[in-house]
């Protein structure tokens, strides 16, 4: 910053005048100095965007390639629901004959016998065969939705599972950070306690030792929380800077769960897996309805005009004529896929008993995993975090009154960091099981 030089004045009033151009400069760069610094802050705060769980789900849903190629899939199978319920086409014939390839009486007239005969014939389908073809379809493009739904369940689950990793990382960071900074200020009294002589020069060094354990913590935890916000930037399909992104988001644990069996009612209401399941089943159905119409005979019904030009019957110069194909079904019954199709019914029946098994399954372990761990923050909410800073403010204070040795006051702040630690990777085991739940559900019941 560049401050002009004051003009020079001189005697009394000089000075006065002097002293209060000064001040007017001094509030000027001040007041200069507040903007650069709030355009500074917001400029940086403008660079790094924060993301809550909602705008990082509504993000992932939007961006992500697996989900966007899923959804694909669901067009072309639409698309099939238009080919399968087209009709057959109409077959347009045209025949020529009679032209004449011998002399006759000693005359060539090639094309005085030819006739001409254009047809048309069209294929009946019986035993709504068409319509039939077209459930089928629908039945498919809903299956299809329905594996998209879970694909969609599963991929927000490893989501899910990856921002409470960021969340867990930066609570670790944090206690990390505010250990050390603790542990500067213990640092701080002991060097003022060793110039007074008043403890020894190796109980001095021992404390200073034990800070590289907490150095090395908030390193490892600024490498944890980069490290797991790349990983939510590739889920993302996001190529930002890792530091110009952040999310926040609520690091608690909640002790209000519903019931075991609201969560199992829930799940078979609402799992996609097992709502695939029951539409295959209803496909197989389907399949087999259509197998046996496709056993069935599909009459061809043609009719056809012919202009015979020749003078062997000149009554009959322009005629028409129609005719019926059927085909006789003797030995090709379209058996094979009736037994294929009756067959898969029972296949498909079977796999959705083994889903709704794994439905319970899957429900009855996250939950059993989530009371577990409400079971083990509960104590620590209650009573052993504020246990873990009385024991070690308390063995600090002993300590430097001489009441308590080194060792203990170092055992006293190490038992508070594992303390805190294990509260910390607690609460994140906690909210990965709350999205074990919801995956184990079907959505979302535990935000």
């Amino acid at each position: 910053m560049i401050f002009s030089k004051a003009p020079v004045h001189t005697g009394k009033e000089g000075f006065e005048q002097d002293k209060s151009a000064l001040e007017r400069r001094r509030w000027a760069d001040f007041l200069a100095v507040i903007l650069i610094s709030a355009f500074l802050s917001g400029l940086s705060l403008a660079q790094q965007q924060t993301f809550t769980w909602p705008q990082v789900r509504d993000k992932f849903e939007m961006n992500n390639t697996t989900l966007i190629a899923g959804r694909l899939n669901i067009d072309e199978l639409k698309a099939e629901e238009i080919t399968a319920f087209m009709r057959p086409n109409p077959q347009l014939s045209l025949t020529v004959d009679g032209t004449q390839i011998a002399p006759k009486n000693g005359k060539w007239p090639v094309f005085a016998g030819t006739y001409e005969v254009p047809g048309l014939s069209y294929l009946i389908e019986r035993r709504h065969k068409r319509d039939l073809r077209l459930q089928s379809a629908k039945q498919g493009t809903a299956i299809g939705s329905a594996q998209q739904d879970d694909l969609d369940r599963t991929m927000l689950f490893n989501l899910r599972t990856t921002f409470v990793g960021v969340l867990q990382a930066k609570a670790v960071l944090r206690v990390a950070q505010d250990n050390l900074d603790y542990y500067d200020k213990v640092l701080k009294i002991s060097r003022d306690r060793y110039q007074a002589g008043d403890i020894a020069q190796i109980d001095l060094d021992r404390l200073e030792l034990q800070r590289l354990q907490y150095e090395s913590d908030l390193q490892a935890a600024l490498v944890s929380l980069r490290t797991a916000k790349i990983g939510l930037l590739a889920l993302l399909d996001d190529r930002r800077p890792v530091d110009s992104f952040d999310v926040d988001g609520n690091y608690d644990f909640t002790e209000e769960t519903l019931a075991l069996e609201d969560y199992r009612k829930e799940a078979l209401d609402t799992r996609p897996d097992l709502r695939a399941a029951l539409l295959s089943v209803q496909q197989a159905e389907t399949n087999y309805k259509l197998a046996e119409a496709n056993g069935s005979t599909d009459p061809t019904i043609g009719a056809w005009y012919t202009h015979n030009a020749s003078d062997n019957n000149p009554l009959a110069t322009d005629t028409l004529g129609v005719n019926v194909t059927i085909p006789l079904r003797i030995f090709d019954r379209n058996q094979g896929e009736k037994l294929r199709t009756k067959i898969d019914i029972n296949r498909n029946q079977k796999l959705r008993d083994g889903i709704e098994t794994q439905v319970y399954s899957d429900v009855d372990s996250a939950y059993a995993m989530l009371s577990s761990n409400i079971t083990l923050l509960k104590p620590y909410k209650v009573r052993y975090l504020a246990q873990a800073v009385r024991v070690r403010d308390t063995i600090l204070f002993s300590y430097q009154h001489g009441a308590a040795s080194l060792l203990d006051f170092l055992n006293a702040e190490s038992d508070y960091r594992t303390v805190q630690l294990n509260y910390v990777n607690l609460v994140g085991t906690y909210l990965i099981a709350a999205a074990q739940v919801n995956l184990a559900v079907g959505r979302e019941v535990i935000q």
